[in-house]
């Protein structure tokens, strides 16, 4: 008779994470994640395989935490360019420190090395992309009655991550009002809000 399961995969998963995210991708082994989770190395390797699909699977949970977080933050926003520029704050809320962030970055060289993470990543874009289109769809540019152009939810995108990396080098104050500031600025300079 086969033994119940006492965690969930899930469960599993969400103790990978946390330990990708307390010591960095390189942390993430069958021992360390047993240790964690307080199951057996031996029940891992069973349940994922290999170290590459676990930290795969991880990857891919995470992902999901972020497909979900972008959806219900959209759906709460204003379709208004200030609803944009809080989409994307409260994105960058969770960064944290300056450590933290880096730690991150570790994180996200893993899933640029797997094409599957990498279309994740291609996905998320397209998604958050669409939000701020319709955020900004409804706004004119300053001095004008001509709408904001199509495709500028990827400008805005871009100078969101823009902005994070240059917080990296010189993080003065925290990581979301910094981004709020940038995103304001860098609308009111292309005329499509209004001064910060």
């Amino acid at each position: 008779m086969p033994r119940t399961k006492i965690l969930t995969d899930g469960d599993v998963l969400e103790a990978a994470l946390r330990l990708m995210h307390a010591s960095g991708p390189q942390a993430l082994t069958f021992a360390a994640v047993a240790r964690a989770s307080g199951l057996s190395a031996s029940t891992l390797v069973q349940r994922f395989g290999t170290k590459a699909l676990l930290v795969r699977a991880t990857l891919q949970r995470a992902w999901d935490q972020l497909d979900d977080k972008t959806a219900r933050i959209g759906a709460a926003v204003p379709r208004t360019a200030a609803g944009a520029v809080e989409l994307l704050a409260a994105l960058s809320r969770d960064y944290g420190d300056i450590e933290a962030y880096a730690e991150g970055l570790l994180i996200l060289r893993e899933d640029l090395r797997d094409p599957a993470l990498r279309a994740r990543g291609a996905h998320w874009k397209v998604a958050l992309c669409r939000l701020l289109d319709d955020c900004l769809a409804g706004s004119a540019l300053a001095g004008s009655a001509k709408p904001v152009p199509p495709g500028i939810g990827l400008l805005l995108a871009t100078q969101w991550q823009g902005s994070l990396l240059w917080w990296s080098f010189d993080p003065q104050g925290d990581v979301e009002s910094h981004v709020r500031d940038s995103l304001r600025r860098f609308l009111a300079a292309i005329g499509a809000g209004p001064p910060p």
